[in-house]
């Protein structure tokens, strides 16, 4: 966190020539300009899209498993966290589902 003495001490340096700064003054301006630019990369950084699927086909496509496993899969509950379905459109969150699979990997069992 900058203080206002930090605050103040920086606008007086962007108004200097850099000849007229000291190693202490320089290395305190390129820090604090860094710093700031980084802050601003992390707010201004797009959120990581969601990987959907469709259909049981997705689940299969997801797990690397034949049709009718998928479907066993989709049956067993493990998953439905990550199931939003409306009448026979099914869309899977497809990291959603690897996660709560690999929380029951013990319960999978679907054969």
């Amino acid at each position: 966190m900058t203080t206002t003495n930090d605050s103040l001490k920086l606008a007086e340096l962007l108004k200097t020539p850099i000849c007229k700064m000291d190693g202490e003054e320089l290395a305190f301006l390129i820090t604090s300009i860094t710093s700031n630019q980084q802050a601003q990369m992390l707010l201004t950084q797009p959120k990581q899209e969601e990987h959907n699927v469709y259909g049981i086909a997705g689940i299969a496509q997801i797990f690397g498993c034949s049709i009718p496993t998928a479907s066993r899969i989709k049956k067993s509950g493990i998953i439905n966290d990550a199931i939003t379905q409306v009448g026979r459109k099914i869309v899977v969150n497809a990291d959603k589902a690897l996660e709560l699979a690999s929380k029951h990997k013990n319960n999978f069992n679907v054969a």
